[in-house]
């Protein structure tokens, strides 16, 4: 599986799973599955690079590896 930052991210943020699936325009479960470290689509990848505040350029942050 692949690990990413997320989690870390969001929770140093102050941000619930439901607030950054509502900004990305996703749902908890997608949230939580990336958090987990479950493979998404690329797409998936930039709405919750751009919810959580980051540039794109950022997703190295976010998703390393990625």
């Amino acid at each position: 599986m692949d690990q990413n930052a997320v989690r870390k991210i969001r929770e140093r943020l102050l941000v619930s799973k439901a607030e950054l699936a509502r900004k990305a325009g996703l749902s908890p479960i997608t949230i939580d599955r990336v958090e987990k470290g479950l493979g998404c689509r690329m797409e998936t990848k930039r709405k919750i690079i751009l919810a959580l505040g980051f540039d794109l350029s950022d997703k190295g942050k976010l998703f390393p590896g990625a």
